[in-house]
């Protein structure tokens, strides 16, 4: 559709596809509102549907079907090894990820928001124009800022196209099972990915700077996930950072300072996942009046309202928690307040889920940011292996936490770490949300035999004594 040179006008300009602009555009179609979406790609979806959410939970889910079958082997059940045919996954995947995009397209067609490939730049306050599009300029009267962020390379280095040093989305193109891999971050995507590529046929060594696997994420939560990496994975080491890293034909030479100097020194491929940078930089927000704070986040707030009234932020490029559900809420939260409608962003509870094996979900307070608080609280921890359900499927080494406030015994904070752990929280996140206790959640009748019990047990563990544990000793009026 030819859309002409002169400047399109529309009451919402949204700059970026992604789970918070096509959220924001959708919400604010919904309203009634004439909304223009512009991105950067041919189909909406960004980072989180093209090149990471998505296509990394699609391999995941290929990475728990090639584990399941090793573990039935003792109960009983024998798989021969599986056969990658790499060409095949990438065609699932790659499927997997266009018919998404082309249902994204199909709802703009819905809403009539009008979707336009480019790369949007301020030229003042109630102008963009646009470069590598087929329109010259676009006038609006609000605007939501929704342009994500991009991964961080080792510091004096950079991603190169076909490179064997990859970033995230390098990673999940899968270009190759490289026979060695190093990943270098022990955060979520470093897990993840390297998970995916042991499950594939990779020998993999990470090494992470800090001192542990998922800084800022309980002990407890991480523990039993580093019994499992370190099954997996040639080789963990902490306190360990890249000095060095020369790329070649066959691979890359790595120097490595710290623990991991024991570690080999050339690998086939290299994974870097030590964090991300919102993409602020080079949208002319200065011509906009749209003001960063010192990480180059876009300073917004609670209506996601930029320091130009009429201009919005959501999404990992106003900062907080770099996650696809918080943008998409963030920006649903912008376009209601465009439209006049009273919106802020004050969720109490926004969950994170780590999709490895076992996996790792949490919501609300955490014994680290109480402590750091200054609050006082009680845990309520449930071990799996007082579960059946948890045991019949070899997951008795998970965790159901409660993180209670003493008084008033009001959920505070929820953590799981298991099998399921991404929908069990949901129940965690509405039981916060609802300003549930814990004899709220210990009275839901939890269907029996499933994992949703230990949430209920847990919370019958703060009060006294879960059905499948002993009673504690300090629970004498508790249920009273």
């Amino acid at each position: 559709m030819v859309m002409g040179e002169l400047p399109v006008e529309t009451d919402v300009l949204v700059i970026g596809g992604g789970p918070g602009g096509y959220g924001a555009a959708f919400r604010a179609a919904d309203l009634g509102l004439d909304v223009t979406l512009v991105n950067d790609e041919p189909k909406p979806g960004g980072v989180c549907l093209l090149r990471g959410c998505i296509p990394s939970k699609g391999l995941l889910y290929i990475t728990e079907l090639i584990y399941e079958a090793q573990a039935a082997a003792a109960m009983g059940v024998e798989f021969q090894r599986p056969k990658v045919k790499l060409d095949t996954l990438r065609s699932w995947k790659d499927q997997l990820v266009d018919g998404l995009a082309d249902g994204l397209v199909e709802l703009c067609q819905k809403r009539d928001v009008r979707l336009v490939q480019g790369r949007a730049r301020f030229d003042g306050s109630r102008q963009v124009r646009l470069q590598d599009s087929e329109l010259a300029a676009i006038q609006f009267k609000h605007a939501i800022i929704a342009t994500g962020s991009r991964p961080l390379p080792l510091p004096g280095t950079e991603f190169k196209p076909g490179g064997r040093v990859m970033d995230s989305a390098t990673a999940l193109a899968l270009a190759e099972i490289p026979k060695t891999l190093l990943v270098v971050g022990g955060g979520y995507v470093g897990l993840e990915l390297g998970m995916v590529y042991a499950a594939l046929g990779s020998r993999v060594t990470l090494v992470e700077m800090g001192e542990g696997l998922m800084p800022g994420v309980e002990e407890d939560l991480v523990e039993p996930l580093l019994h499992r990496i370190e099954e997996l994975f040639e080789g963990v080491y902490f306190n360990t950072k890249v000095a060095g890293l020369k790329e070649g034909q066959e691979g890359v030479e790595v120097q490595l300072e710290g623990q991991g100097q024991e570690a080999g020194t050339s690998f086939e491929r290299v994974l870097v996942a030590v964090g991300r940078r919102p993409n602020s930089d080079d949208l002319g927000l200065d011509r906009a009046g749209v003001e960063l704070d010192e990480g180059g986040f876009i300073q917004v707030d609670k209506q996601r309202r930029t320091t130009a009234e009429h201009i919005f932020a959501v999404g990992d490029a106003a900062g907080g928690m770099l996650l696809a559900h918080k943008a998409m809420y963030e920006g649903k939260v912008a376009a209601e307040v465009i439209a006049g409608q009273p919106g802020a962003f004050d969720a109490r509870a926004v969950p994170a889920v780590v999709y490895t094996d076992p996996q790792i979900a949490w919501c609300g307070l955490t014994e680290a940011e109480a402590k750091a608080e200054g609050r006082e609280v009680q845990v309520a921890r449930y071990p799996w292996r007082a579960s059946g359900r948890a045991r019949s499927m070899g997951a008795g080494d998970g965790l159901t936490k409660l993180i209670v406030e003493p008084q008033s015994q009001r959920l505070l904070g929820v953590a799981v770490v298991g099998r399921e752990a991404e929908a069990l929280i949901a129940e965690g996140v509405l039981a916060i949300e609802m300003g549930a206790v814990a004899r709220d959640l210990a009275l839901v009748i939890h269907p029996h035999p499933t994992l949703s019990e230990t949430l209920g047990e847990a919370a019958e563990t703060f009060l006294g004594g879960a059905t499948h544990l002993g009673p504690r000793r300090d629970a004498s009026q508790k249920r009273s």
